[in-house]
């Protein structure tokens, strides 16, 4: 499209105003945080900022999966702005020579309002994570001119620096993913770029909470606490599986379940599939994508989700054995697996829905967090307690030696 190709990929032009906007909208949180929690130690309200900006940015991963899955990520091609612009409406003009071009896209008035709302959304939690990471420095200074009182006090400095420095590399993937086309490998990693957010924010909620409450983590026998490491690593990679199907549009190589292609091991390319630097649609070589090299990529991500499913339905019976104070856990590891099985499902047998694709997307962010909850509610039980010990202190009781 000649419009596209002659628009600037990088216009530092709109900053400012893409700056205020985020700024703008993040005000509204920060607000009702003070005003909900006013009278209350700094402690209490950072605890209470910290859990609202990561309910957010789960959101915000929700309307990333969003703009993808509706082929808005090149509704404005160029980055931070649009055309130049701050808005869509500044921009209208391009837009329409654009869609006149092609009607059905990349570039719409619609798509161009979804692409540049998911990036004032990303600044607004970008500038809430600013924040905490700034009060976090303040209130720890005072902390160490002062005594401990009953409120929560505030973490390590440190976590939420470096979450502050790992929101700024999410926006620098954001924009290579619109300035280099929609590379599989660039959106693939900004979607896991989105969960390790959401991980370094729940870490820091459940920090926030148990020094508020003077919570230990539950002790669990070193087996389970293997169990509960490998299940978060198979998930992750897990999810880079099915960030790879979907940005390569990989969803519908199999339309039948369990079998595909009605066979149990139909014709796949891995080499080709798994070929992770190069364009959307393309081989190394330039050449189209062969259709064997999708179902590649779909059925080793199906594959995977068995083992995941067996995992995590395993460690939930185990949590639930053994550790009855991780119950509420177990219980979301199960009602999060079998939604995932179910919108899995749907989008093989069903078409690949958009409610189903943002289900499954929101179902493994989900999962991600749950996960990281679970590993910060509880640490390895020393060596030399033994297991029946162990188990008593994870349901709270006190079990003679």
């Amino acid at each position: 499209m000649n419009t596209m190709d002659a628009q600037p990929l990088y216009d530092l032009a709109p900053v400012a105003w893409l700056l205020g906007m985020g700024v703008l909208l993040a005000l509204g949180p920060l607000f009702w945080v003070w005003r909900r929690h006013v009278g209350e130690g700094a402690g209490r309200r950072l605890q209470a900022l910290t859990v609202l900006t990561l309910f957010l940015t789960f959101d915000l991963t929700l309307f990333g999966a969003f703009t993808r899955l509706s082929d808005s990520g090149l509704g404005c091609p160029d980055w931070p702005g649009c055309y130049g612009n701050a808005s869509p409406v500044g921009a209208r003009h391009e837009i329409a020579m654009a869609q006149a071009a092609q009607p059905t896209g990349p570039v719409t008035h619609g798509k161009a309002w979804v692409e540049m709302v998911h990036r004032y959304l990303a600044t607004s939690v970008g500038f809430l994570i600013l924040v905490l990471a700034a009060a976090t420095w303040v209130v720890r200074r005072r902390e160490r001119m002062a005594p401990r009182g009953n409120h929560a006090r505030a973490l390590s400095a440190w976590w939420p620096a470096a979450t502050l420095v790992w929101v700024c590399l999410q926006g620098a993937f954001g924009a290579l993913t619109v300035t280099w086309r929609l590379y599989p490998a660039i959106v693939t990693l900004h979607l896991l770029g989105a969960m390790v957010l959401l991980a370094l924010l729940c870490i820091q909620a459940v920090r926030y909470g148990q020094a508020a409450q003077s919570r230990m983590p539950v002790p669990l026998a070193p087996g389970l606490r293997a169990l509960l490491w490998f299940t978060a690593g198979a998930l992750a990679l897990q999810i880079a599986l099915g960030g790879w199907v979907s940005t390569n549009y990989a969803v519908l190589a199999c339309t039948q379940f369990p079998t595909c292609q009605d066979s149990w091991w139909p014709p796949m390319n891995f080499s080709q599939g798994f070929e992770i630097w190069r364009e959307l649609g393309t081989a190394s070589h330039g050449a189209p994508i062969e259709f064997a090299a999708l179902t590649a990529i779909h059925y080793v991500h199906r594959l995977m989700a068995y083992a995941v499913f067996a995992l995590i339905g395993l460690l939930a019976w185990q949590l639930l054995r053994q550790a009855p104070a991780l119950r509420a856990q177990a219980h979301w590891l199960i009602g999060l697996a079998l939604l995932q099985l179910a919108t899995g499902l749907g989008n093989v047998l069903l078409g690949w829905p958009l409610v189903a694709a943002l289900l499954h997307t929101g179902g493994a962010a989900a999962l991600a967090v749950v996960l990281t909850w679970t590993l910060c509610e509880s640490r390895r039980a020393q060596a030399t307690v033994p297991a029946r010990r162990a188990a008593g202190l994870a349901a709270g009781k006190v079990v003679e030696p």
